[in-house]
């Protein structure tokens, strides 16, 4: 399926993940200027520098995912996603498992917020199953229906509360597409390039498979900035979306 994502180089579609102390990802970014598009903010690195962080990638010129992964009751969480989109953020998380009322706070949140930034409202994502978590770590915790399918029930869920799309492993991306439409964002952590180490990840793809099942995005991180040579590493995963686009 066409995606609204297409005509966008796949390259501009890469996050890299700054799970890193603030003078790191600094650092890194300044390599990556005139690279990479998107830098992704978790919670190691907000909850240790606060808004002034985002306001500080956005003057660089960067568009920032802020991944915080909001669960809380729905008042909770539409202020926190008004504080977040008020700091400039480009996407925002909460977890689909907070229930449709919570989404749809949240979306206020994001719109109330935008207007105070006075910027666009940001893309509001829900998370589906992490991506370190395995069918049987997933059934730990009470869950019975198969994991695929556990994925796309979230995902009808955050459709109905009308947000702009989802996190989801690679692995689920082609059903999401196909569940969610051309236009809604599908972002995909758990990517690594071909020879890569999984790390704490157990869903993974490359990024031209990621793709190709229909991602809009995909997050990369320890294989770019743990690289020895971070510049170099976004570049090959450049190359190889090139020659897959081409």
């Amino acid at each position: 399926m066409l995606t609204a994502f297409d005509s966008i180089p796949a390259k501009d579609r890469v996050i890299v993940a700054l799970d890193c102390d603030a003078w790191e990802a600094i650092a890194l970014a300044d390599k990556l200027a005139g690279r990479a598009q998107w830098l992704k903010i978790g919670m190691t690195l907000y909850y240790a520098e606060g808004p002034a962080i985002v306001k500080m990638f956005k003057r660089r010129g960067f568009k920032v995912f802020l991944d915080l992964k909001f669960h809380d009751i729905p008042h909770q969480v539409e202020g926190a996603a008004r504080s977040a989109a008020a700091s400039g953020a480009d996407m925002i998380t909460m977890h689909t498992v907070g229930g449709r009322a919570m989404m749809e706070a949240a979306q206020r949140g994001a719109e109330a917020g935008a207007a105070e930034y006075g910027g666009e409202v940001p893309a509001t994502l829900g998370i589906t199953v992490l991506t370190s978590m395995s069918p049987e770590a997933l059934a730990e915790t009470g869950v019975v229906r198969p994991l695929p399918e556990q994925v796309l029930a979230l995902a009808r869920q955050a459709k109905t509360a009308g947000i702009s799309g989802v996190v989801a492993s690679p692995q689920e991306a082609a059903g999401l597409r196909e569940l969610l439409g051309p236009d809604a964002y599908i972002v995909t952590p758990g990517v690594r390039p071909a020879g890569a180490a999984l790390g704490d990840q157990s869903r993974v793809a490359t990024p031209a498979q990621a793709f190709a099942a229909g991602a809009s995005h995909i997050v990369v991180g320890r294989p770019i900035t743990e690289a020895d040579d971070p510049v170099a590493a976004f570049d090959a995963i450049a190359r190889e979306l090139e020659c897959d686009q081409a």
